[in-house]
This record gives C-alpha cells, structure tokens and sequence, in this order.
C-alpha cells in the first residue's frame, strides 16, 4: 500500500527567515502581494516586521484584515474579491491558523472560482487548480497551517467548522521565524503549545500513522515537552520559542498527511457554536480522549508519548502503566500552563450536548480516529468533560 507525503515546496527556519520573503518573491517573479493578516497584528506591530522588508525591498503590496478567530465564509469571499481587484499575483499569509486558512481559501477560489460559495470545498476536494501561491509566515506555534493540506472555515448559517483537506492549498513557501512570535501572549502560547501537542498525539496514534509520520510525531512530542513551559512563562526565551516554531512545525508534517481524530472532531463545534479559541478546545479534551482511545490498538503507543514527555522507567511499564503515564503526563503540563481542565469552565452550556456530539461524530477527523466511536461516546465524553 502507497504512503503519500505532502509538503511545502521549501520552507525556512530560524531567527531572521522572514527576510526569505524576498528571495521567494525574485525567485518567482511576482509583482504584488496580498498580505492576509488580523487587526491585532497590526496593532501591536508584528505585521509592520513584514511590511519593512516588502517596503525596503520595495515590493508593493496591499493588506487584508478582515481576518477573525474561526475564520467564516464572508471572510473567504470579502478577500478573494480583493485579491482579484488588487492586481496582487501570490499572497502572503501573516498569523496563526485563521489567517493562514483565510488565505488557503481565498487562494484556492482565486484560482477555482467555481467555489466562491466555499461550502464545494468541505471534506476532502480534488480542485482543478493549484492554489495561487502562497508565501506563510505563522505567528502562533500551535496550527502549524503553514504545511498543512487543510483549513477550517466556519459556516456561520449552519453553526459548523468544515474542515476542508485538498492537496492544492498548501503554502508553495513557509517561513517559520520565531521573532514573529514573540509578542504571544501567555494564554495564547499556552492554548497553540497545546493544540500542537494535541496533533502529535492524535497522529501519532491513529491507524493511518506510519514510519515516517510516526518519527515527525515523536521528536514534535519531545520538543513540546522541553520547551512549552518556558516558552509560557519567558515569552523572549529565545530557545523556547524556536523550540515550539519548530515543534509545531514537525507535528503539521505528520498530521497533515496521516490525519487526525475525535479531539479536533469535538473541538471543532465548540468553535463553531461559542467562538472557542481552537487550541483551548483541544487541550482540554486531549486527556479526556485519550482516556477513551486507550482502549484501542493504540495502546501500545502510550509509552512512547510518555517517554517523550520525559516519563522515566517506560521500558519496563505494562501497557496500562503507558497509559496512565501518558494522560498523567499530559495532564500535568496542561496544568502546569493554566489550561481550563472542564467545558463549564469556558462556557460551553450542558443542554447543547447532543447537538455538540452530532456535529463533532459528523466531522472529518473522526473517520481518523483510532477507536470506533457513536454519537452516544461523543456525548458521554462531552459530559465527562463538562
């Protein structure tokens, strides 16, 4: 059986890479941007580290930024009618996963009109075209959306996340320069830290996992172990940020092309029916789940994520002492970083349940998942972690 991996074109590493921009740019012979970011990073001025080098190098560009958290429809379209009106040929995608998403959609539907109504795109695509290209630079380590062959847009209509998977939309270049990340605040880096934990963990166990992705998985495991911490609370740690840029980065080249499961399955309608921060979502319900995957095939794997988040003695554990030490390890550094452990701790109202569990056994990624599951496991994890 063939094994497919997918990832950018290239990609640049390291303190300073933003300034690769302009050597994509010349390389490729483009002409104009569109910049695709959010509001805040213009605000607090990490989007102007990526205007000097296109103004200093005195390529035009103009901006989008009518980027939100769960990233809709409308924000699809508004930018895709920019992008034809604004003479830009490649975009640059500056932000954590919402804006880098807005602009796998925008650039996909540029170039494949026939899906201006976004909703053709959910589920795994087959689009004619290549996506424009894409220039990606993250500003969280977490979505690791910059190599990732997926985006999630939300459908405000219908309260549902569609997670889209097509080959064509993954960033032809990525640039992932740590300085780009330093004025994340606490929560946030905790929430991405975690959500790109929760990618590593539920690849490295799901029944399309192999060799290649196992070993992305496992060093992304143990760089997140090493480095979350540190990376929350000295948020200039220069070791511990580019520790994280590169985790997150590993974990998306495994996620990416062995897929995901029931973690993201329910973590994507808490974002679409409250606004739930993504990675918040996720690191809350990882222990829980991974309670309930342990009852699986998978189990043998558990002591390998304990040994990698630095569990002494995993040799010689059983298998059920792999497990505890596996959730017990990813518990305490949740912990450890201040990740609400319970749903009614972030809002999420009890009588939504069973809506939650329909949307979430409905999702992509549950298809991934190691463990079969029903509406009615979904639901009864929903209340265990309520």
């Amino acid at each position: 059986m063939s094994k497919r991996i997918v990832l950018n074109e290239i990609s640049y590493h390291g303190e300073g890479s933003r300034y690769e921009i302009i050597t994509e740019i010349k390389k490729r012979n483009f002409k104009k941007a569109l910049l695709v970011t959010d509001k805040d990073l213009i605000k607090f001025g990490v989007a102007k580290l990526i205007e000097d080098v296109l103004n200093e190098a005195k390529i035009p560009y103009q901006i989008y930024d009518n980027v939100k958290a769960n990233p809709t429809i409308k924000n699809v379209q508004l930018g895709v009618d920019l992008y034809k009106n604004s003479d830009a040929d490649f975009i640059i995608a500056l932000g954590g996963g919402s804006a880098i998403d807005t602009a796998k959609g925008i650039g996909i539907i540029a170039n494949n009109p026939e899906h201006y109504d976004v909703r053709s795109l959910e589920g795994a695509v087959d689009t004619a075209k290549r996506s424009v290209t894409i220039i990606a630079l993250p500003t969280t380590a977490g979505t690791a959306a910059e190599v990732t062959i997926n985006y999630v847009i939300t459908d405000e209509n219908k309260k549902k996340k569609m997670v889209c998977v097509d080959p064509n939309d993954i960033p032809a270049v990525a640039i992932i320069d740590p300085e780009l990340m330093y004025s994340m605040p606490k929560g946030l880096t905790a929430a991405t830290g975690m959500d790109a934990l929760t990618h590593a963990i539920e690849s490295f166990i799901t029944p399309g996992a192999w060799d290649m992705s196992d070993m992305f998985e496992i060093k992304a495991i143990e760089l997140i172990h090493k480095h979350l911490k540190d990376a929350v609370e000295k948020p200039k740690d220069k070791v511990a940020r580019e520790g994280m840029a590169l985790a997150q980065y590993i974990a998306g080249m495994g996620f990416s092309n062995v897929g995901l499961g029931i973690v993201h399955s329910m973590a994507h309608p808490l974002g679409a029916f409250y606004d739930t921060p993504h990675g918040v979502a996720n690191a809350l319900l990882l222990p829980y789940i991974m309670k309930y995957n342990a009852d699986s095939i998978a189990a043998p794997k558990y002591k390998d994520i304990a040994k990698a988040m630095g569990v002494e003695g995993t040799e010689t554990m059983s298998i059920e002492e792999g497990v505890t030490a596996a959730i017990n390890a990813v518990r305490e550094l949740s912990l450890s970083i201040n990740i609400p452990q319970r749903l009614n701790e972030i809002g999420i109202k009890k009588e939504d349940i069973p809506a939650l569990a329909i949307a979430a056994f409905n999702d992509v990624c549950t298809g991934g998942n190691p463990r079969p599951t029903s509406i009615k496991d979904i639901e009864g994890l929903y209340d265990e972690a309520f």
